[in-house]
């Protein structure tokens, strides 16, 4: 639920800031007298307004693309940013194990494998949740260092 939670605050703040720029482009921008005394539209008919506008979209769009893109890579659990990238694989060897990135949540709460290489089209990333990641990890090296021992004695 945080996850969503984080998402739908990042999009406040950005609509609270781009309407604060496109207010203040309205409000400063200096309006020539025909089109107050004709009351004509200014977009597509004032070169300068539009262009004014066309960047603004553009900064619109890419600000959006920059939430959708932080938003991939948080936890889904608790809305963190997911730690530790981890390249496995290999180009050369596609076939046995083709390229991704696996980032872990550091509260443990899961883990996303992220593609490298997209053969048959866009593949999504593989997000996979973990009761306690940090316990099995914990439990998995206990087993692997008692193994050891025994093997030693």
């Amino acid at each position: 639920m945080r996850y969503w939670g984080v998402l739908l605050g990042k999009l406040l703040v950005a609509t609270a800031v781009l309407y604060g720029i496109w207010a203040a482009m309205v409000r400063w921008y200096p309006v020539p007298p025909q089109y107050v005394m004709n009351q004509r539209e200014m977009f597509l008919h004032d070169l300068p307004w539009t262009t004014l506008v066309f960047v603004y979209q553009l900064v619109v769009q890419g600000v959006l693309f920059l939430i959708v893109l932080d938003q991939r890579y948080r936890c889904r659990n608790c809305g963190r940013r997911l730690r530790m990238p981890v390249n496995t694989g290999s180009h050369a060897h596609v076939l046995f194990g083709p390229p991704r990135t696996d980032y872990i949540c550091t509260y443990g709460h899961g883990t996303l494998k992220v593609p490298q290489l997209d053969i048959t089209g866009r593949e999504k990333p593989n997000w996979e949740q973990h009761d306690d990641l940090w316990k099995e990890l914990i439990e998995t090296s206990a087993k692997a260092k008692k193994d050891e021992l025994d093997e030693k004695w």
